[in-house]
């Protein structure tokens, strides 16, 4: 079946296209690595997996609860809205509202796919080339893994949310290689990890849980990846230069938190659309998801430099100022641990 079919909306167009000018960089001086990327270009060959091996594919999901998460993780939970549906209907809704999410984590794979290997191209410096090359490989395996997840496993896909396109569109055109590391290793790569670890361990499904972790295994190193060659280079801008990367952040920030209302949703399943985004936008547990968004990237943000009146202020205005203080090295590193005990559970007797 043609994965077009499995759309719970209409899409409009099978290809996206974004019309982007860039320089092609290619440096002669190959032995001027800085040790910090070049340990983690050994440990991302050395994390090189397999989608098709490392996951065991034979579990199944439950089709009223794919993923086996909580009521409580449905942005309109607690509604009246919610309380006025059948159990057939909410479970409709279950299946409706994972996939959708787990759409916009695959729509934004195929981003940081072609993210990577634009850093590839443009990036000056050898060694941030040769771990971009390990993360094209990455990004080319979290496709297939959430495509086979969604195509075989859900049955059923959403075309990407217009916030995200609209934030990949910034990204891909914009000539400059930084801003290709801040819109997608910083902001899109930080986000996605505060998205999964949400999956991750609320997961009752074991497929849908080590999926997840294994990509933010490798999401961990990405991240890692953005800091070290922003935290280099932008002690070199001038102040008119990190203030237009501090105004794109935040606009990012802002574009990504209001990206959860979920229309496509209440649209496919029948919902009154405008209620429920009215719902979601007073609801205290979905601003306090919304926050926890932020933790991943809050803390890098302020690593790498940009960390102006303009952001702090954005971050106040969030009510994520508490998450400046975490040590986001310690979270990867955690990130990593989790997905190592996921192995050691698979092969235990």
């Amino acid at each position: 079946m043609s994965t077009e079919l499995r759309y719970a909306l209409p899409v409009e167009q099978t290809e996206w296209k974004v019309n982007a000018e860039m320089q092609t960089i290619l440096r002669w001086e190959y032995d001027d690595g800085r040790d910090q990327l070049l340990k983690l270009y050994d440990k991302g060959k050395r994390q090189q997996w397999d989608a098709a091996t490392r996951i065991d594919w034979s579990q199944d999901l439950d089709p009223e609860n794919p993923a086996g998460l909580p009521d409580q993780a449905i942005s309109i939970y607690g509604s009246p809205m919610f309380e006025r549906m059948t159990d057939k209907e909410k479970a409709n809704l279950r299946r409706h509202m994972q996939s959708w999410q787990m759409s916009q984590f695959l729509h934004g794979e195929q981003g940081a796919l072609v993210c990577t290997a634009k850093i590839v191209q443009q990036v000056p410096q050898m060694d941030a080339k040769f771990y971009a090359a390990t993360q094209v490989i990455d990004e080319a395996r979290h496709v297939e893994a959430f495509s086979r997840l969604l195509h075989d496993k859900y049955e059923l896909a959403y075309p990407i949310t217009p916030p995200l396109q609209s934030l990949l569109d910034n990204i891909i055109s914009d000539s400059r290689w930084d801003f290709t590391y801040l819109g997608m290793q910083v902001l899109v790569e930080g986000l996605a990890l505060a998205s999964f670890q949400r999956l991750r361990d609320q997961a009752q499904n074991q497929l849908a849980a080590a999926v997840t972790a294994y990509v933010m295994q490798d999401e961990a190193r990405h991240v890692a990846f953005g800091r070290l060659a922003l935290r280099d280079y932008y002690p070199q801008l001038s102040d008119a230069e990190r203030d237009e990367r501090e105004e794109f952040a935040v606009d990012a920030c802002y574009l990504m938190r209001d990206r959860f209302k979920g229309r496509e949703v209440w649209e496919a399943v029948g919902l009154p659309v405008q209620e429920c985004v009215d719902y979601v936008e007073q609801s205290v547990s979905i601003k306090q998801f919304r926050s926890r968004l932020f933790s991943r990237i809050v803390p890098t943000l302020r690593d790498i430099g940009l960390w102006g009146k303009r952001v702090q202020a954005a971050f106040v205005d969030m009510g994520v100022m508490d998450f400046a203080d975490i040590d986001a090295a310690a979270l990867l590193e955690q990130d990593n641990r989790v997905a190592e005990d996921f192995d050691a559970r698979r092969v235990a007797p």
